[in-house]
């Protein structure tokens, strides 16, 4: 029996916004972290984050410390199960917070992520593996079917899940050797200058990817030029990818697509408010086979992709692996995906969620048996240097992490160096 005993929390923040790195229509911000540690009974330490944008990680902070006392003092396989975990998003005095939405519940994923980090540590195994190797019955024990249980049930969920046990062993051994699909988000930053934008794309077609993506939701003009800039850089053949970080009206969603659809867009990536299920599913009709909507990273819980599947309002489902209450959560989002036929490219790019979502995808693709086929991963070459497993690209693809947990252990002097507001790199 494994019992937590121990959980700290570091306000971690990185100085971005400067650079303009991770700049968009509505953010310019400094990529930011509430970094958990969970110390278990035989001396094992669990590690987890939620990822944040700068200014109120301190709340998000405060929110672990609230939530820890569902965690210390509890037994790690409790807390893997749906019911452990309902005792960090059911709290009684904090529901009113949410419920499942915002700060509390990027909070339980954190410390949620922390205790399958803590698990995975344990079995010797990274994430991905361990997930993939869990039985049926344990991987669906792990997922809360409330308020989704129209579109996906427990005999559904491993129904899917059993089916994905076949090819199991061919598909292990050719990721193993191809790696992952991927895109890079690194070109086209909306705060970078046009001369930038150009010589990163060049760049990125000398690096191997036949995928990128752009913010939009500047001036439409601005937007059209850069965009031709971009796929004038990487040719007719690579796909392009849009984000437009919820910026626009439906209407306007609309007419600035209608613009921008003369590039070829693979996807549209929020193309309006992060709640509005109908607004993306009337964006979705007008683009047709044009181009996909794309949306999910700042979905608030299960319930909203599941309104988003029913309504046919996206064409790819993004999850983030913090932004919902941790690896349950998760699982049955990806559950819900393969049922309705909508891939899955996980959102990525801040403080470890590249390091965290590589896990997901090669879980989605082994156990779930989902294809390959319309399938990325988020890639941003930026703070990897920070953690002691940072991921690994080559060619434009993720490789297997090989390494047991779940790949967000930070370095501990980037912890002492960019602790805030202590830390050097905030002090000075």
């Amino acid at each position: 029996m494994t019992v937590i005993t121990g959980l700290h929390v570091h306000d971690v923040r990185f100085p971005t916004a400067a650079a303009g790195d991770g700049s968009d229509s509505i953010n310019k911000g400094d990529y930011s972290a509430t970094y958990v540690e969970l110390t278990a009974s035989d001396g094992t330490v669990g590690t987890g984050l939620t990822f944040t944008n700068g200014r109120g990680n301190e709340l998000t902070c405060a929110a672990v410390e609230a939530l820890g006392r569902h965690v210390v003092g509890h037994e790690v396989a409790e807390l893997c199960t749906f019911e452990g975990a309902r005792t960090l998003t059911a709290d009684v005095q904090l529901r009113w917070l949410g419920p499942e939405k915002g700060v509390i519940h990027m909070a339980a994923g954190a410390l949620l992520n922390a205790v399958w980090d803590l698990r995975a540590r344990a079995a010797g195994r990274p994430m991905w593996q361990l997930l993939a190797e869990l039985p049926t019955a344990e991987l669906v024990a792990a997922i809360d079917f409330r308020h989704i249980s129209d579109a996906l049930t427990p005999a559904g969920a491993a129904a899917i899940l059993d089916a994905g046990l076949a090819g199991y062993a061919e598909r292990l051994k050719s990721i193993g050797e191809t790696g992952f699909p991927s895109y890079t988000t690194s070109v086209g930053w909306l705060g970078y200058p046009d001369g930038k934008v150009r010589a990163l794309s060049a760049q990125a077609v000398k690096d191997g990817w036949t995928a990128v993506k752009m913010k939009v939701g500047g001036p439409i003009d601005d937007d059209v030029r850069r965009a031709g800039i971009i796929r004038e850089e990487i040719g007719p053949d690579a796909l392009l990818m849009m984000d437009a970080n919820q910026i626009w009206d439906v209407d306007e969603a609309i007419a600035n697509m209608g613009r921008l659809l003369a590039f070829d867009p693979y996807w549209i990536e929020e193309p309006t408010h992060a709640d509005d299920v109908l607004g993306h599913a009337r964006i979705q009709q007008f683009l047709g086979e044009r181009c996909r909507v794309a949306t999910g990273e700042v979905a608030a819980n299960r319930v909203i992709f599941k309104q988003l599947l029913q309504a046919g309002a996206i064409g790819v489902m993004q999850i983030d692996a913090c932004r919902v209450a941790g690896v349950g959560e998760v699982l049955a989002e990806l559950l819900m995906a393969a049922k309705f036929g909508v891939p899955v490219c996980p959102h990525a790019g801040g403080v470890g969620l590249c390091e965290y979502v590589q896990h997901l995808s090669f879980f989605d693709h082994l156990r779930i048996g989902s294809p390959l086929q319309g399938r990325m991963v988020e890639y941003v070459d930026h703070l990897h240097e920070h953690f002691t497993d940072p991921v690994t690209i080559v060619d434009g693809r993720y490789r297997l992490p090989t390494r047991p947990g779940y790949s967000v252990e930070l370095k501990p002097e980037s912890i002492a160096t960019y602790s805030f507001p202590e830390g050097p790199a905030w002090s000075a």
